[in-house]
C-alpha cells in the first residue's frame, strides 16, 4: 500500500561468496507543488527601466531622425548599408544613425578574403563580401538595415549578387516604419 517500505532480500554470487542484498522500495504519492511565496524582494518593480540600448529601435519605436527632404541618401534610418566598387575592390560598410564611423564593415582589401579570390573586383568578389558582412551582422546582433543603392548601379550582376548573399544571410534589407505610440 501507500507510504509501506517493502523489503526484498535477494543473493547473488560473487566469487564463490554467498551476499545478501536488501533493497528497499518506497511507495508513495507525488510529492505536492510548494505555493509561490509572494516575497518583496521577488516584486517586479512598476518603475522597471529596460536598458537594452537597442531595444527601442528593434521594436520601431525609436525616434529616426528624418533629415531634409532634398538629402540624399535620406537620413531616416537605423542602420544603413553602404555598397561600393572600385576598380580594385569591392567594399560594404553598416552605419548607425548617430555615427559617421561605420559599424561593420567588410572588404576585398582584406587578406583573409583577398587570398581566396581570384579577383577582388569580380562578381563572385561582391558575393563574398555579402555573405562575410551579413555573418558579421548577424553576430553583432543586426538584422535590419536600410539599403538604398545607386538606381543606375541598381541591375548590375555584382549587387544583384551581393544582395543576394546579404539576404540568404538573413538579413532583411529593409526597416519597419517607426510606429508612433500615443501619450
Amino acid at each position: 500500500s501507500v507510504g509501506k517500505v517493502c523489503l526484498q532480500q535477494f543473493r547473488y554470487l560473487l566469487l564463490g561468496k554467498t551476499h545478501t542484498v536488501i533493497l528497499t522500495r518506497c511507495l508513495s504519492q507525488v510529492a505536492p507543488r510548494p505555493e509561490p511565496s509572494a516575497e518583496p524582494n521577488e516584486d517586479v518593480s512598476p518603475t522597471f527601466v529596460n536598458r537594452n540600448p537597442r531595444n527601442l529601435e528593434q521594436m520601431a519605436l525609436a525616434v529616426k531622425d528624418r533629415g531634409w527632404k532634398t538629402t540624399w541618401p535620406h537620413q531616416q534610418f537605423y542602420h544603413r548599408l553602404m555598397f561600393s566598387r572600385s576598380q580594385h575592390h569591392v567594399t560594404a560598410e553598416v552605419f548607425s544613425r548617430s555615427s559617421p564611423i561605420p559599424v561593420l564593415s567588410c572588404s576585398t582589401k582584406e587578406w583573409a578574403l583577398k587570398k581566396e579570390l581570384p579577383s577582388t573586383s569580380c562578381v563572385a568578389a561582391c558575393q563574398a563580401v555579402g555573405e562575410v558582412l551579413a555573418h558579421r551582422c548577424q553576430q553583432a546582433g543586426i538584422t535590419r538595415m536600410v539599403y538604398r543603392e545607386i538606381p543606375w548601379t541598381y541591375r548590375s550582376d555584382g549587387v544583384q549578387a551581393f544582395r543576394n548573399a546579404m539576404k540568404q544571410g538573413g538579413i532583411l534589407l529593409s526597416e519597419p516604419r517607426r510606429k508612433y505610440v500615443g501619450t
